[in-house]
């Protein structure tokens, strides 16, 4: 070998022997030393770690510090994060913080948690919105912040911000999780806000007056340093268990829709709980009611009142109707309803107030037909109603009189959403109106009757 003849130039026997010891002795004190060192990181973590892989692939995942481990209390799910504690916890709002003393914080001690409490956490824009709050865990009570008001029940933290105004992502991001997480408290829970909008507040007052018997605390004004409030116990965050928008999947809730439905109805005092059957003897005389929900700005019917001229003549008792009213008054409109009509929007959301067994017919525009499966088609579907879709034609859409019907806007969206979500949005749901075809329609609300006779 090369390397034993420039030893054999260089060096006599006796040398070469004692450079060969040496080279042997070295590797092995190297060989301790590497094992000394690194022997604390190899070692298998402690047991009260608690150490969970959650399956949300690609999803964020809560932190400790910069380690990836959740503690027992604390759940990541594919919609939301959250922290369900039953000892007791102290909230400091100036520093935004929940402190926690509890025995199985032991080995992760004065470690934080971030939680935005918004039951939206894949989507990065609406979490910008979502002020962040640090769950520490701490066991050693004398390092706790010292109460200034302590109240006798459990606490639910949630946030206002994401998407809070627009009404579907009021009741898919913050109502039905609000729900799921507090009606186990049967009312003894005390809300806490962040985020908090008043009109918000102001327009389910009494839905969330429903859900606790205490008075809203908003939490971002309780700044005073040095200001802790104490309860026994609470959950930081709302629960969420599915992707999917404004349904509650049995599996892994105690609740359903159809309990939500339940509520809704006591909480707007709702009388009708079945949609009319033009079958029944008692309901031969009485015609279906159809409303016909309108807007104002976007995705209008620009001949809504042809289209309710019609619905008469087929035998209906036409109501039309705008969601921009008291929510309380607005359900009672819809709940008095066997057939909701309406183009797809966030007004749609209103399918929650209506009857069991009502039919609900979403008019479809250009391009939007993914967002009215998913958003509207599958929930409705989930709460009992009986779903009709009237997808329309390019020539029932606006979209034609500014743009030829070979274009690619009229022709082919799928390349408009490839430019991004703004210009996709700016097309087809900010600058698209829908007027119908009559004669085309006419089938659509034959099919609604025909759906109620059964």
């Amino acid at each position: 070998m090369l390397y034993d003849s420039i030893l054999a130039r260089s060096f006599s026997k006796h040398e070469q022997k004692k450079f060969k010891y040496g080279a042997l002795i070295g590797l092995f004190v190297i060989a301790l030393s590497f094992c000394t060192v690194l022997k604390p990181y190899l070692a298998p973590l402690p047991a009260a770690l608690n150490l969970r892989v959650p399956m949300d692939i690609g999803l964020k995942k809560l932190m400790v510090k910069d380690t990836k481990i959740e503690p027992s209390y604390c759940s990541t799910t594919q919609r939301s994060e959250f922290c369900d504690i039953k000892d007791d916890i102290r909230i400091e709002a100036s520093s935004g913080t929940v402190f926690i003393s509890s025995s199985e914080a032991a080995g992760i001690n004065n470690r934080s948690w971030i939680i935005r409490p918004y039951a939206r956490k894949a989507d990065s824009t609406a979490m910008n919105w979502v002020r962040k709050w640090a769950v520490k865990s701490v066991t050693n009570r004398q390092e706790l912040p010292k109460c200034t008001q302590n109240h006798g029940v459990p606490a639910i933290l949630f946030s206002n911000g994401g998407y809070a105004g627009n009404h579907f992502h009021d009741f898919t991001d913050i109502i039905v999780p609000l729900y799921l997480t507090s009606r186990q408290f049967n009312g003894e829970v005390q809300f806490l806000v962040t985020n908090k909008k008043y009109d918000w507040i102001d327009k389910f007052r009494e839905l969330l007056q429903k859900l606790s018997n205490h008075d809203i605390i908003d939490v971002d004004q309780e700044n005073d340093i040095g200001k802790v409030h104490c309860f026994r116990g609470g959950i930081i965050g709302l629960k969420a268990h599915d992707q999917k928008e404004l349904i509650i999947d049995p599996s892994k809730s105690s609740y359903t829709m159809t309990d939500f439905k339940q509520f809704l109805r006591s909480c707007y005092s709702l009388q009708k709980s079945t949609a009319i059957t033009i079958n029944n003897k008692e309901s031969k005389k009485k015609m279906p009611r159809l409303l016909i929900i309108s807007r104002k700005r976007t995705r209008t019917f620009t001949n809504a009142s042809k289209i309710a001229r019609m619905a008469r003549r087929l035998g209906f008792k036409v109501v039309v109707a705008e969601a921009d009213m008291r929510l309380s008054r607005f359900a009672r409109i819809v709940n008095s309803c066997d057939v909701l009509l309406g183009v797809h929007g966030a007004g749609l959301a209103n399918i929650v107030f209506l009857p069991e067994n009502a039919v609900f017919i979403q008019v479809v525009p250009i391009a939007v037909e993914w967002l009215a499966r998913d958003y509207f088609e599958e929930p409705s579907k989930a709460m009992k109603l009986r779903y009709l879709e009237y997808k329309i034609k390019a020539e029932e859409s606006t979209l034609i009189q500014q743009y030829p019907i070979d274009h690619q806007v009229v022709r082919d969206p799928s390349s408009i959403l490839k430019m991004g979500w703004s210009a996709f949005k700016s097309l087809y749901l900010d600058k698209q109106n829908v007027q119908l075809d009559l004669n085309r329609f006419g089938g659509t609300l034959l099919k609604a009757l025909e759906l109620l006779h059964q």
